[in-house]
């Protein structure tokens, strides 16, 4: 399916990373999200063996850690992640776009430090950017970082911060010109979350097992070597990293997987016994995965001339967050009809969709909402020079 290359490379690549993660992980692995902390450990574990053979950050420079490959090898990689219950955990963000912002816009210095960390699997990261009130609106966030003869310190809260509780660094975002208007006066901070000023205390949820946290800092100093990009340049830096961010996520792979794997699961008889109307929802979300993936394709072959797509990346958002959410709740009413349960932890393909359920609750609503996406494919179609 993908439009470039050599097909029997890539399903080389597919067929590697498979045995990959059926050599290294456990039987009955279900992510890192869990309440066992073996899961997180199993998952850095397997990050650093992909980091090792230049896989975790594939489409790198050899020099900063990756294969020199190209961005279809990296969609695959992030394929067979995203289907296989994302056994990178919360690695994925440093890889898709933390690192990419910090080779675009750091300093030599922060390059060297970070980028090998990064694709060794040995960093984490977490991003500082939804407040209290300042989600959707980000513009409008309220977390300042007032000069000081050092740098400046960060006073604010962050909240719905994923990964916070098991990161080593936050991406984090301030405001340092109080007098500027919305977007403007933001500048970005690279910041080791063992410094003094920063308090991370987890959200628990009615979805289970989860990463979101709440970020208090207080008196937290920051100093001009942190400092990615610009003093007050942030909002360009971060639009140009979360559409990295918008179609590095290839939720449409794990619906893609579920959706197949359900009538082999089933059974001929159990399956041909399903209600009409369901299996005809059934194909029609299959239809949808095959959408998503298309539009993520086109926003990766304009990546790949350099050229921005922001409305391409927003209609894969919509497309891709909707069949997530629309996979999910075709998925339970098949358990459901089947009188499918979790009855035993080898029921691999029932804890799978439990899984993706509890997940795709919130997926119109994390990194940026479903609204907000309309609201720049809007903009971007309409030519709003305020996108």
């Amino acid at each position: 399916m993908i439009p470039y290359g050599h097909m029997e490379e890539r399903a080389g690549l597919r067929s590697r990373l498979r045995g990959l993660m059926a050599e290294h992980l456990p039987e009955h692995f279900h992510g890192a999200f869990t309440d066992d902390p073996d899961d997180f450990a199993v998952s850095q574990q397997f990050c650093k063996t992909l980091g090792s053979e230049g896989l975790l950050a594939i489409s790198w420079p050899r020099e900063d850690g990756g294969s020199d490959a190209d961005e279809w090898d990296l969609t695959i990689l992030r394929e067979e992640m995203w289907a296989h219950d994302e056994p990178r955990g919360a690695q994925y963000m440093g890889v898709n776009w933390v690192g990419p912002a910090i080779k675009r816009f750091g300093s030599e210095e922060q390059q060297r430090y970070h980028l090998p960390r990064i694709a060794s699997g040995e960093s984490v990261w977490c991003q500082g950017f939804s407040e209290p009130e300042s989600g959707s609106d980000l513009a409008s966030l309220r977390t300042r970082a007032v000069p000081n003869e050092d740098g400046w310190v960060v006073d604010g809260q962050k909240v719905w911060t994923s990964y916070a509780s098991m990161a080593g660094w936050m991406f984090l975002l301030a405001r340092t010109d109080p007098q500027a208007s919305r977007g403007r006066g933001l500048t970005v901070f690279l910041v080791p979350l063992d410094r003094p000023g920063v308090e991370v205390r987890p959200i628990r949820s009615m979805l289970g097992p989860h990463h979101l946290n709440e970020v208090f800092i207080d008196g937290l100093q920051v100093y001009p070597s942190d400092v990615l990009g610009e003093v007050d340049g942030g909002w360009a830096l971060i639009n140009e990293a979360l559409a990295f961010e918008r179609v590095g996520i290839a939720r449409y792979a794990r619906c893609e997987r579920l959706l197949r794997m359900a009538p082999d699961e089933l059974g001929p008889e159990r399956w041909s016994a399903l209600p009409a109307a369901l299996r005809h929802r059934w194909l029609r979300a299959l239809v949808h995965c095959r959408r998503a993936r298309l539009l993520a394709y086109r926003v990766i072959s304009r990546q790949r001339e350099h050229r921005g797509d922001p409305a391409g990346a927003a209609a894969y958002r919509i497309a891709v967050t909707l069949l997530d959410q629309e996979a999910a709740e075709v998925l339970m009413e098949i358990l459901d009809a089947a009188g499918l349960v979790v009855t035993s932890p080898g029921d691999d393909f029932v804890r799978s969709v439990e899984n993706h359920v509890r997940y795709a609750q919130a997926s119109t609503i994390a990194s940026g909402t479903l609204e907000i996406q309309r609201v720049l494919l809007a903009r971007t179609i309409l030519g709003d020079s305020n996108a």
